[in-house]
C-alpha cells in the first residue's frame, strides 16, 4: 500500500517537472528611467519641476533676507536696548530661524510631492506599455534594472536581445535614439528626470 503511494506520488511529481519545463519561460528588462528620459512629457515634467523649485527658493531667501534684516538691526541696537526689549528681539528672531527651518522641511517635502504628482502619468504610461510589449512578445517578466533606487539593479546580467527598452519606447510611438543603453545596468542609468 505505501510502496503504490510512493510511485503514484513520484509518478504526479515527474510529471509536474515535465509539465514546467514544457511551458518556457522568458525575461525581459528595460530601464524605466531611460523610457523616461526618451519621452516628450519629461522636458515638460523638468520645466514644472524647475519652476516650481525656483519660487521655493525665491520664497525661502526672502525669509533668510527678512531674518538677515531684522538680526542686523538687533546687533545695532542691542547695547542701546532694555532686557525686556532686547528678550523680545531675540525671541523674534529665534522663532523667525524656527519658522525658515519649518519651511525649508515643508517645501523638500512639497517638492517631492509635486514630482509624484507630475510623473505619476507618465509612469503610468510606461507601465501600460511594458504590459503590452510583455503580452505581444512572450515576455513572462520585465525587470527594472534601475530597481528604481538609482544604485543597484534588480538585474545584474541579460543579454541585450531581451531589453525591451526599444520596443516600449516604439509601442509610445517615440524613435528610440541610436545608440542602444549597453548591458543591464552595470553602467550607470540615466538621471532621473528632476534631479
Amino acid at each position: 500500500m505505501n510502496y503504490r503511494i510512493f510511485i503514484t506520488s513520484l509518478l504526479l511529481l515527474m510529471s509536474s517537472i515535465t509539465m514546467a519545463q514544457t511551458k518556457a519561460v522568458r525575461i525581459g528588462y528595460t530601464n524605466v528611467d531611460y523610457l523616461l528620459s526618451q519621452m516628450p512629457e519629461s522636458k515638460q515634467i523638468e520645466a514644472e519641476l524647475k519652476t516650481y523649485k525656483t519660487q521655493l527658493d525665491n520664497s525661502l531667501q526672502a525669509k533668510v533676507k527678512d531674518f538677515q534684516e531684522k538680526y542686523q538691526a538687533y546687533e545695532k541696537g542691542a547695547s542701546t536696548m532694555t532686557e525686556v526689549i532686547r528678550m523680545d528681539k531675540e525671541k523674534q528672531l529665534q522663532n523667525l530661524q524656527e519658522e525658515i527651518e519649518e519651511f525649508q522641511k515643508n517645501a523638500q517635502s512639497s517638492l517631492q510631492k509635486k514630482e509624484v504628482t507630475l510623473l505619476q502619468p507618465a509612469l503610468d504610461k510606461i507601465q501600460k506599455n511594458i504590459d503590452l510589449v510583455a503580452k505581444e512578445s512572450g515576455y513572462t517578466y520585465v525587470f527594472n534594472t534601475d530597481g528604481g533606487l538609482g544604485t543597484t539593479p534588480i538585474l545584474l546580467y541579460g543579454p541585450d536581445e531581451d531589453n525591451v527598452s526599444d520596443l516600449v519606447l516604439k509601442k509610445m510611438g517615440i524613435t528610440p535614439p541610436a545608440k542602444k543603453p549597453e548591458g543591464t545596468g552595470a553602467k550607470p542609468a540615466p538621471k532621473p528626470v528632476g534631479k
